[in-house]
């Protein structure tokens, strides 16, 4: 039974691990991993990181574009900038829709239930990341004479694009809560891997000679969380 004081957590035990490891998860919870710690010890390491853990929480809440709460927080990124979220019932369960109209999010909605609020908020991302970035990732692509052999969108929740060793290239949907200036630095990011498939020196003077600001767009990036 965990302390009634210690905030929770959630202790993965994995046998094959050499250390300790104390993070927060993509919804702010506290995660303990270790090869097989008693539940005293544990809690004896999350008093020890109290100050930690706080600073982290801070630092989690203070992030853009987090998954809105639809009870207590109405108001959704889209393209770097924040809109009211407005959920109106319609009686036919085939009426469903996402609607952007007049500088706010509309969802029209048959129930509260939040799953499917959720799930049309995401097809609300993805629908627009299908019809706003394959003409910018082709712009970029010829620019940088770069050519992924595959573009896909999907919603993730670590990271904002990857690229495989066969130069498929992914993109988090999520991408489409960021301002331009972030989503171009994604995209020539990733594009970049077509020609260095690590962060080695040569692969950031390949994304300075397109965006030599590069490093003021990842500090800004930081502010977002990808989910």
């Amino acid at each position: 039974m965990k302390n009634a004081f210690l905030p929770q957590f959630n202790h993965i035990i994995d046998p094959s691990l050499k250390r300790i490891s104390l993070t927060l998860d993509t919804n702010g919870e506290i995660v303990i991993k270790s090869n097989g710690l008693d539940n005293t010890s544990v809690e004896k390491i999350i008093f020890q990181n109290a100050s930690w853990i706080n600073k982290a929480r801070q630092k989690f809440e203070s992030k853009k574009g987090k998954e809105v709460d639809m009870l207590t927080d109405r108001e959704v990124y889209y393209l770097g900038e924040q809109y009211p979220l407005c959920i109106e019932h319609v009686n036919d369960a085939n009426a469903h829709q996402v609607v952007f109209l007049e500088n706010k999010l509309i969802l029209y909605a048959h129930t509260q239930n939040e799953r499917l609020l959720y799930g049309m908020i995401d097809h609300f991302y993805k629908n627009e990341a299908l019809r706003l970035l394959p003409s910018r990732i082709k712009q970029w692509s010829y620019k940088m004479e770069l050519y992924p052999k595959q573009v896909g969108f999907r919603k993730t929740v670590r990271q904002w694009g990857s690229c495989s060793t066969s130069n498929h290239i992914s993109f988090n949907t999520m991408m489409m809560k960021l301002p331009l200036l972030l989503i171009d630095y994604i995209i020539v990011h990733e594009l970049s891997h077509i020609s260095h498939k690590h962060h080695q020196k040569s692969f950031w003077e390949c994304v300075g000679r397109y965006i030599p600001d590069y490093k003021e767009r990842i500090k800004a990036l930081k502010q977002f969380t990808p989910h």
